[in-house]
């Protein structure tokens, strides 16, 4: 299984493939995605990484997480998944 990274306090200049070029001394990136103002056209200032196996997150969590890139320390976090409903089948909102 692979391992989805939060990336924060981007600099605004930075792409895709920039952000996929930082993260691919770590493993393989499966996708790098700058999340971008749809009114602006501008980098909201994060994105996200998918890296194919857990030890390649890891790796870049590790080393990445604070890291300076253009005068912006990043912030490097694993993707939390949305807690799962235990009551599976039901609707909770009734």
């Amino acid at each position: 299984m692979g391992s989805r990274l939060y990336v924060g306090n981007l600099p605004f200049s930075i792409r895709d493939q920039a952000l996929e070029e930082l993260f691919a001394t770590f493993g393989e990136v499966v996708s790098a995605r700058v999340i971008m103002d749809r009114q602006s056209g501008r980098s909201k200032g994060f994105g996200f990484i998918e890296m194919t196996d857990t030890e390649s997150g890891d790796a870049a969590l590790a080393e990445m997480n604070g890291k300076e890139i253009m005068g912006r320390p990043l912030r490097v976090d694993n993707v939390k998944s949305p807690p799962r409903s235990t009551r599976e089948g039901t609707n909770a909102n009734m």
